[in-house]
């Protein structure tokens, strides 16, 4: 940092970014980058880009952690909870603004058309986020039998997101761990072909030689015999690991704001992939677990997290609404977002060595396709939420708008709440 930012610049550059934020991580990338590295100059391209893949290994929403990340580099700490401040508030005011009027007691009959439409295109945006990151993932997996694994982390995920619901995370801390195993195996055993290639090599050089060298075959055999079963050296770094707390079935049973409290943390601290991947976890949580939404209510907050500035965890805070009204969803909200601080307050300084953590990057490639397979098996539960036969017209329209037409997700929303806006003046039932 070659300058001292004020705060007071830093709280209004990314309360902007903040304001403008629709569409997105994409947007935010955007906006952030434009800001730090091609108009302030605050940091180098490279080092904007380092930020990004650091980011994206962590829980959480990534382009939240990414302005929180920007704000530290910047002015420290303290820029970081000004500027992740910024950042998060404008998104979280307009959502719980809209929360009081879509979840209001009597609302009027064309903002719950409203509501019922854009509820009704949900499901396709969920699959229209899983899609976008197939591509991604499947380089970054390999060849072979690799992309074997990774159809089955695929299909784990969506079946897990359909019929686990909260047990979701242990699915994806499974196929993690699993690809961990699977390529420590493989590096193993290319290093003892790679030993037996070098052995061979030596054989080849005459009589007198070839002793010497079937001698040193036979002592490295004994080595190998002693050594075998020996794991590889751990890289620099240890993985993260990913711990349950103990409290959590003491929360989870108390209701109210303890249950809202561990739904939350749930939703900031365990969302690998992006924030649709919490989706079925709020799902399970808020709708059937706790009734403290219905399904329709449900699709709504999901909406209004897309609808609004800022990340799709921003949901969690109409969840809260339904809770205890505009302090749940503040609460709610603090208790998502606090992880993000605390894991970028805590980690940046450690990031470069977590990014060639060899094993923390096996974990990502096994965990990736079972978080896509999750954000796509989301669309299931949200699909089968809807009531209504006009509901399905609009969601098979928000379909071919997002996944054969590829065009934008805040337009498909806002034009399917204006469809249930028609549905409810000509006077069509409604959820």
């Amino acid at each position: 940092m070659t300058e001292q930012v004020p705060l007071t610049v830093i709280a209004k550059e990314w309360g902007r970014i903040g304001v403008l934020g629709f569409g997105g991580p994409p947007a935010h990338i955007l906006l952030l980058r434009r800001l730090c590295v091609e108009q302030r100059g605050w940091l180098a391209a490279s080092e904007f880009e380092d930020g990004i893949a650091a980011t994206n290994l962590l829980p959480g929403p990534a382009s939240t952690q990414l302005a929180i990340l920007t704000a530290w580099r910047v002015r420290g700490t303290v820029g970081a909870l000004v500027g992740g401040a910024a950042f998060i508030l404008p998104g979280l005011l307009l959502i719980l603004l809209l929360s009081a009027l879509f979840l209001a007691g009597n609302p009027p009959r064309w903002v719950l058309g409203a509501a019922a439409g854009a509820g009704a295109a949900v499901a396709a945006v969920a699959a229209q986020a899983a899609s976008a990151l197939v591509p991604a993932s499947l380089q970054r997996s390999g060849n072979g039998a690799a992309r074997v694994r990774w159809a089955g982390y695929l299909l784990l995920g969506a079946a897990a997101a359909i019929l686990t619901g909260p047990w979701l995370v242990l699915v994806l801390l499974a196929t993690g761990a699993a690809e961990i195993a699977f390529r420590r195996g493989t590096r193993r055993t290319d290093r003892g072909v790679l030993r037996d290639n070098r052995s061979a090599g030596r054989i080849d050089g005459g009589a007198r030689r070839d002793n010497r060298g079937a001698a040193r075959t036979d002592g490295g055999a004994r080595r190998t015999s002693r050594t075998g079963d020996t794991a590889l050296p751990r890289p620099e770094g240890e993985a993260p690991r990913a711990v349950l707390p103990l409290l959590v079935p003491g929360l989870a049973a108390t209701g109210g704001l303890g249950a809202l409290a561990w739904v939350a943390f749930k939703v900031g601290a365990l969302s690998y992939g992006g924030g649709f991947v919490i989706i079925p976890l709020m799902q399970q949580d808020a709708v059937h677990r706790y009734h403290w939404m219905t399904d329709g209510q449900f699709l709504n907050a999901v909406a209004l997290g897309q609808i609004t500035p800022g990340p799709v965890v921003q949901t969690v805070a109409v969840v809260g609404y339904a809770v205890a009204g505009v302090l749940g969803g503040l609460f709610a909200a603090a208790v998502a977002f606090g992880p993000s601080f605390l894991l970028v307050l805590l980690g940046a300084p450690h990031f470069d060595r977590l990014r060639a953590n060899t094993a923390v990057q096996d974990f990502l490639t096994g965990a990736g396709p079972a978080v896509i397979g999750a954000i796509a098996g989301s669309a299931i539960p949200l699909a089968l939420a809807l009531h209504q036969p006009w509901q399905y017209a609009i969601l098979a329209l928000a379909a071919l708008w997002l996944l054969a037409l590829r065009r934008g997700v805040v337009p498909c929303l806002l034009g399917a709440a204006a469809l249930g806006t028609v549905a409810a003046a000509a006077g069509l039932a409604l959820p």
